[in-house]
């Protein structure tokens, strides 16, 4: 097959690594930025070196994620189509990512791309057979522990910090959660690179196989390397927008509710990574958000930002893979 059929999936799916870091590696740092904690230069360089770590570290040592998203759906044999349906996909996701970035409203490239993946799937086969019910499990457990479960940790690890520090000075505790969240915001990178690059790595791994120069599965090292080095690109060009709308807009954030948020959306990261559950680090990490202003005070959250952000995700599953279906579609008649 003519390799320059690979490149278009490959650097789309690039692409979308990159968008990632523009709309979903922020939220990774934006409590120790929005609490004054360290500057917005020195947070992009923690979440780079951290986002660069956990890549690594996840990609030698489990690959759970990456297997369940390339196992949403079957694009069957004909390798023309199958690459114009994977092709597709990546530039649903790309569109629906800048939109939300646009108006600075946090989405999940990892929903988009769940969606986009089914729809262009139908698109190349038609009916539901290829559509992995299993897999689609994981997406729907991993939506329930990053919503809900991401809510109750950001809640409980508010009230549970408040009331450890509570013989404290404010003045010492602030001092303590300060440099505390140096740790927690690089935890939270880690775990987001950890997460996030296994979808990239595993969508151009099966691209490449289709190249015939070797069968799919854990996605090599190289692979993972250079999409952690396009999450941190997007993140280094296009941060600040999602930091403002999560950090400023939505809850005014202290040290001590910063570190919580960082803990509770690492754990959920922590959970559904080592179960192989594709999460949105902006779920996790906006839903921990809303906890720990929820756990000072349901007054002290922006509700409309709140309720604007989740619309974006409500619409996301399917609205992308509608447009997946279309667009594949349109692929399809003009080949």
């Amino acid at each position: 097959m003519n390799s320059f059929s690979l490149v278009f999936p490959v650097l789309t799916t690039l692409a979308v690594a990159f968008v990632n870091g523009m709309t979903d590696a922020p939220n990774a740092i934006v409590s120790c930025v929005s609490t004054g904690c360290i500057s917005i230069k020195k947070a992009v360089i923690i979440a780079s070196v951290s986002d660069f770590a956990g890549s690594l570290t996840m990609g030698i040592i489990n690959s759970a994620v990456s297997e369940t998203v390339v196992n949403i759906a079957d694009f069957g044999n004909n390798t023309q189509s199958a690459l114009a349906g994977l092709t597709t996909a990546m530039i649903v996701v790309i569109g629906w990512a800048v939109a939300a970035w646009l108006f600075g409203i946090p989405t999940s490239e990892s929903h988009a791309m769940i969606a986009s993946l089914s729809g262009a799937s139908l698109a190349v086969k038609g009916g539901l057979s290829q559509v992995s019910v299993n897999a689609w499990k994981k997406v729907v457990q991993g939506l329930f522990i990053s919503l809900f479960a991401g809510f109750a940790a950001g809640y409980t690890v508010s009230k549970s910090a408040s009331y450890f520090f509570k013989p404290f000075t404010k003045e010492k505790s602030d001092k303590t959660f300060k440099y505390s969240q140096l740790f927690s915001s690089a935890l939270m990178s880690f775990m987001h690179g950890a997460q996030d690059s296994q979808k990239f790595s595993g969508i151009i791994t099966m691209v490449l196989s289709f190249s015939g120069c070797f069968i799919y599965g854990k996605p090599p090292l190289l692979i993972t390397i250079l999409c952690a080095l396009f999450i941190s690109l997007g993140t280094v060009f296009g941060g600040e927008r999602i930091i403002k709308a999560i950090g400023s807009d939505m809850l005014k954030m202290k040290n001590n509710q910063g570190f919580s948020a960082d803990i509770a959306g690492s754990l959920c990261l922590i959970i559904s990574t080592a179960l192989g559950m594709p999460v949105s680090t902006t779920h996790a990490k906006t839903s921990a958000i809303i906890g720990v202003g929820v756990a000072e005070s349901s007054k002290s959250l922006n509700w409309k930002v709140a309720s604007d952000m989740l619309a974006a995700w409500i619409i996301t599953f399917p609205f992308c893979g509608a447009l997946g279906w279309v667009i594949t579609k349109l692929f399809l008649c003009v080949r």
